[in-house]
């Protein structure tokens, strides 16, 4: 039988916006599959896993030479068709490639690297004409065999060994391969288990009899294994290897005296890397009368929205609201994906979850390694059923959850949605995972449900207009009151020195009020490090960092001065470099200072400080949150991350430190953030028990939008904020899209900025602002400038794009434009 030749367009992890197209080996053609990764070659030397997009039997046209798929990764996809049409969809939507979308979609443990390995060549004849580093080379190859560039490098200990490397290969004295490199490996466990020919008990026995005589040794650990496993409580028929001998304080060698009897074998087993150690009995708890009539409101909204919205106030109990919707999912055999904001969240909502429904529940986000996202992927795929445990029915993740392989997706919550860590910033794709979520539940045929008590206004303005369902549980659980909440002037307390150290009389008492009744306080600012920056308290210099334009915070555990946009480190600066004075003084506050000055001002209390700085590591986060749970912290200090969804049983007092920086933000949506990260933190207080108090220290007491968070009017601040977008073109009644220049050189970024300026705006006419400097313009030694474009909501969205894309594409192949980096960012946060 004569097979047509094949082709396969895949999609290489590369920022390029075609597909490329290879031959399929015959060899190749009853296995390939759309979905699937292959090995192929691109370019001259470097190889890539790719990705199968479409299998067709034209012949390319053009003059190039066809390259054929050189292997076959996986023998089923690990991409379903679901998948693949949510990544189109991804990068026509948010203007990026589908390598792009590739590369951020798959674990780095998926995806294979090409590996330059150097090694002599055999038929080489080594003349006395090299160089000392040279001859160096090639003692290292004829000791090792193969050396990448990496050990090159760190050999002859220089940053780069191309030019050596480049000479050898002039003489014939090397030969120069790419070799792939899988990141993932199954996790293997070396296990114990009877060999089947000693299946009876007289075997057994007469075995046991020969050894007591010959190999005490070995009698004595056949025994332990015999009560571990056939005899035991258990009944196992296997054992791991290092737990065996533990038990029975044994030996390797007697282990393997019984293996070349074969009487036990050691085998080699694929295990999880995830954990799976709930035991306990799953409990579902009963909803409250208001939590059960915004359960079934919810329902009746879902059978004509696919999405709903679920506007409840803190501590309101969304959560278990979510619990018994999902609980009804997995009863129909359907997968659900619960989205958080931050991986911090995961640690109090997975235990929850847990606890209702065991091992069905699993995390998935970024602080894992290559290897466990790896394996909870083919978990959630199901291709690694009966290897790596039960597979996962609902899945709690950050934002990077999204691209995992659901194919049973019933139901996907969005946990506070308005939060903007769901907007991806850098790199490409540059997606909002609350507006992806809605996708893939259009296209798996689920429900979406959006959950928050300060939605966002564009979510609220569709939920308001019918496009989302809309249900509001305006009631704490158990009728607990709202916390208070009151002003305190600044201003007026620094006038009258009435200041302790940065804290107003009204939060001072409240903070050792709570201390004295054993209850426990959070204090948020948001900034973390000691000061904001430090300055001459002479002539007013601030020390800036060199590669960015903003001043260098100051921490002071590490006594550094620290860029937080590029991380560039310098020592505390003693002396002015402007005047020469040493009247060197910190400016403002941020986290690390107000716990210093906590501790000077109550030396009794036990205080934590949660922010970047001290959340680094893998379980930092849960470590803390744990400690503040039980007690063992009375006041936790902290920045955005103490705003987020966590509860704690004890909190009475919370204190906003400086309401003013978040009022003041040069952005068009701060009036909208300020209101809802004071609502979201003064929500952690008085969940549980006595009404909580929340201090909101701010200069401007009488600002509208701090009136409205004192008298919880968020209706008020969206209604005018509305009027003031719909009058001048922001969302939701006009679409943004922001457009990013970056040059090395000052000039050419204005010019370059300018003429895409004039461009768009012979378009799209008044709609385009800029080109402007950002808040910081230089970054890590590139200047920037923004481009704002506002478009209709019209229907024509994705036309619009294309001419962007076109004059953005154009304008990177100008003449001296070849270092210039532009990019669309769509429904910039």
């Amino acid at each position: 039988m004569i097979v047509e030749q094949l082709f396969a367009d895949v999609i290489l992890p590369l920022p390029l916006d075609y597909h490329f197209t290879y031959r399929v080996p015959s060899a190749f053609q009853f296995r390939i599959k759309i979905g699937a990764r292959v090995i192929v070659q691109f370019g001259k030397r470097k190889f890539f896993s790719a990705l199968v997009y479409k299998l067709h039997q034209n012949t390319p046209s053009g003059e190039f030479e066809m390259k054929d798929i050189d292997a076959i990764l996986d023998d089923d996809p690990i991409i379903g068709e679901n998948q693949l049409k949510i990544w189109e969809w991804i990068a026509n939507y948010y203007c990026c490639t589908l390598g792009e979308v590739y590369k951020a979609a798959l674990p780095t443990g998926l995806k294979l690297e090409s590996q330059t390995k150097i090694s002599l060549n055999p038929d080489a004849i080594i003349t006395d004409d090299l160089t000392d580093k040279e001859t160096a080379v090639v003692l290292l190859l004829e000791s090792r065999k193969t050396a990448s560039i990496q050990d090159l490098n760190q050999f002859l200990g220089q940053q780069s060994s191309f030019a050596i490397l480049k000479l050898l290969l002039e003489k014939n004295a090397v030969i120069v391969e790419e070799q792939m490199r899988e990141s993932y490996k199954p996790k293997l466990v070396s296990m114990v288990r009877l060999n089947p020919e000693y299946d009876s008990e007289e075997k057994l026995n007469a075995m046991l009899d020969l050894l007591s005589r010959k190999a005490k040794k070995q009698e004595q650990l056949l025994k332990v294994f015999l009560a571990e496993t056939l005899f035991g409580n258990l009944k196992l028929t296997e054992i791991a290897k290092k737990d065996l001998l533990q038990i029975a304080d044994a030996s390797d060698a007697a282990l393997k005296g019984l293996d070349e009897k074969q009487v036990l074998e050691v085998f080699q087993k694929e295990i999880g890397r995830i954990a799976r150690t709930h035991d306990a009995d799953l409990l579902i708890k009963e909803l409250s009368e208001p939590q059960q009539i915004a359960h079934d409101e919810i329902l009746a909204q879902f059978e004509t929205q696919q999405t709903v919205l679920l506007n409840g106030v803190t501590s309101s109990g969304k959560t278990e609201i979510y619990i018994r919707l999902i609980e009804e999912q997995l009863k129909q055999g359907k997968q659900v994906l619960y989205l958080v904001p931050e991986i911090g969240l995961t640690t109090q909502i997975i235990t929850r979850l847990k606890t209702a429904f065991g091992d069905q529940a699993g995390i998935y986000h970024s602080k894992f390694n290559d290897a466990e996202r790896v394996e909870i992927w083919f978990n959630v795929l199901n291709e690694k059923s009966g290897k790596t445990g039960q597979q996962y029915q609902v899945i709690l993740g950050a934002r990077s959850a999204i691209f995992l392989p659901f194919k049973n997706l019933g139901l996907i919550i969005v946990d506070e949605e308005h939060e903007n860590s769901y907007k991806q910033f850098d790199p490409a794709p540059r997606y909002n995972a609350r507006d992806m979520a809605i996708l893939m539940g259009n296209v798996h045929g689920a429900k979406v449900l959006l959950g928050s008590a300060t939605p966002s206004y564009e979510t609220y303005f569709n939920a308001r207009s019918n496009k989302y369902g809309l249900v509001n549980l305006t009631e704490r659980f158990q009728g607990i009151e709202m916390p208070e909440l009151f002003p305190a002037n600044t201003q007026e307390a620094y006038k009258r020195k009435q200041m302790r150290s940065v804290f107003t009389p009204e939060l001072y008492n409240e903070i050792a009020s709570a201390l004295h009744n054993k209850e426990q306080v959070i204090l948020f600012q948001n900034r973390r490090g000691f000061a904001p920056f430090v300055q001459c308290g002479k002539c007013g210099w601030i020390p800036k960092c060199r590669y960015c334009d903003v001043s260098m915070t100051y921490h002071k555990n590490r006594s550094s001065l620290i860029c937080h946009y590029c991380g560039h480190t310098t020592s505390l600066v003693v002396k002015c470099k402007e005047c020469g004075s040493d009247e060197i003084k910190t400016r403002g506050f941020g986290t690390e200072k107000i716990e210093d000055e906590i501790k000077l001002l109550f030396p009794e209390a036990r205080v934590a400080r949660m922010d970047l700085d001290t959340t680094r590591a893998k379980n930092a986060y849960e470590q803390l949150i744990w400690q503040f749970e039980t007690g063992k912290v009375d006041i936790l200090v902290g920045t955005q991350m103490v705003t987020k969804g966590l509860d704690f049983d004890h909190v009475r007092v919370v204190g906003v430190l400086n309401a003013d920086n978040l009022l003041n933000y040069p952005d068009f949506r701060s009036y909208e953030r300020s209101y809802q990260l004071i609502m979201q933190v003064s929500g952690r207080a008085g969940r549980k028990n006595n009404r909580g108090k929340v201090i909101v220290q701010t200069t401007q007491p009488n600002h509208p939008v701090i009136q409205d968070v004192i008298s919880n009017d968020y209706y008020k601040l969206f209604s005018r904020q509305m009027a003031e977008r719909k009058m001048f073109r922001y969302p939701p009644y006009y679409r943004l899209i922001k457009i990013v220049v970056k040059h090395q050189n000052k000039e050419r970024l204005d010019l370059a900025a300018m003429n895409l300026a004039t461009a768009f705006r012979n378009i799209f006419n008044k709609n385009v602002l800029g080109p402007e400097y950002p808040v910081v313009a230089r970054i890590q030694m590139w200047f920037q400038k923004e481009i704002l474009i506002k478009l209709p909501r019209d229907g024509k969205i994705q036309e619009a794009k294309t001419k962007i894309m076109e004059i953005i594409n154009r304008t990177k192949t100008q003449p001296n434009n070849s270092q210039l980096i532009i990019y669309a960012d769509v429904d910039p946060m």
